[in-house]
């Protein structure tokens, strides 16, 4: 049994590959499938259907006290087994598990003056990602994965390709950013450089571009915007390649700059993201354009902005003990 599930594991990450989905989707289903495998005593999916998924789910929720956005993490992966490896689409069974409390969180959002400051805490490459990450509003992966070819300097755009939301999309490049953004286009072209004349030079491509244009991943174009400052080994094609700073090496500058000022918020790279759909609204900018700018597929989503401004006006209102 144990065969059957090692290699049913295999092919999961072949069907997780072949649709392109990124290496930490990959870990998460993998991940999420063997614990539902484990949870029923390593019995083989094909010999279980809608009860064991709901019964796997109310677990979760009850016991692990996991959040409604873990469950649905499982709850995908699961479904993702099912209809592309086994070949069973459980999403018509009406599954009716106990699902996970989900709360309304309002974004935090920081003043443009905290937002400066935190940055200004911030170092060279790390201080440019986070100054581009507040001004074009971007999410973690799509700052770090822009590439030399996504930064249009002749229109002033950046292009940001297969979002979360899988909506290719423009956003404005900062005036203010374009001096500094021609020196680290610089840097990466002279580091590629380097890198060729090392026996290096390979970038990952996606889509499986590099079998359909082998010579396109050592072109200067593909290559990442904020490179690592080594070379690594590949972790699915064992290819010695230079990869865009890690996103929990980012993650930690912010903590730590975070913690150097005064201001007693949770902050974490989202909120640059919040800060920035927050003080457009702030300006005036219409909700319609802020959701294009943001990428968001509905714009439900990005209504959460407009509560946190009319948050914002209650403060105007004085309290009795003031009056």
């Amino acid at each position: 049994m144990m065969k059957i599930k090692k290699k049913l594991l295999d092919i999961v990450r072949d069907k997780v590959r072949f649709k392109h989905y990124s290496l930490s989707t990959e870990k998460t289903y993998v991940h999420w499938i063997k614990h539902y495998i484990l949870f029923h005593n390593k019995k083989h999916p094909k010999e279980m259907g809608k009860h064991e998924i709901e019964t796997f789910l109310t677990h979760l929720a009850v016991y692990k006290k996991v959040s409604p956005s873990t469950q649905n993490q499982a709850f995908s992966a699961i479904l993702f087994l099912y209809k592309e490896v086994l070949g069973v689409d459980m999403s018509q069974e009406n599954i009716q598990s106990l699902r996970a409390k989900e709360r309304k969180h309002i974004p935090v959002v920081l003043t443009k003056e905290e937002v400066m400051e935190v940055i200004g805490n911030m170092k060279g490459i790390y201080n440019l990602i986070a100054l581009l990450m507040y001004g074009c509003g971007l999410r973690m992966s799509e700052v770090l994965n822009l590439r030399i070819k996504d930064i249009d300097m002749g229109f002033d755009k950046i292009y940001i390709w297969d979002s979360k939301s899988l909506k290719d999309r423009t956003i404005p490049l900062p005036q203010k950013l374009k001096k500094r953004l021609l020196v680290q286009l610089e840097f990466v072209e002279e580091l590629h450089a380097k890198d060729i004349k090392n026996g290096y030079g390979s970038v990952y491509l996606p889509y499986a571009l590099d079998k359909k244009s082998p010579h396109s991943q050592f072109e200067t174009k593909w290559q990442y915007l904020f490179p690592m400052s080594k070379v690594s080994k590949d972790p699915r094609s064992d290819t010695v390649r230079r990869h865009h700073i890690h996103p929990k090496t980012f993650g930690r500058n912010i903590k730590i700059a975070s913690q150097q000022t005064k201001i007693h918020k949770k902050i974490s790279s989202h909120t640059f993201r919040h800060s920035y759909a927050t003080h457009l609204l702030q300006h005036g900018m219409d909700i319609r354009t802020i959701q294009e700018l943001l990428g968001h597929k509905s714009v439900e989503t990005t209504m959460i902005y407009t509560h946190v401004v009319a948050q914002m006006n209650t403060y105007k209102v004085m309290s009795p003990l003031d009056m």
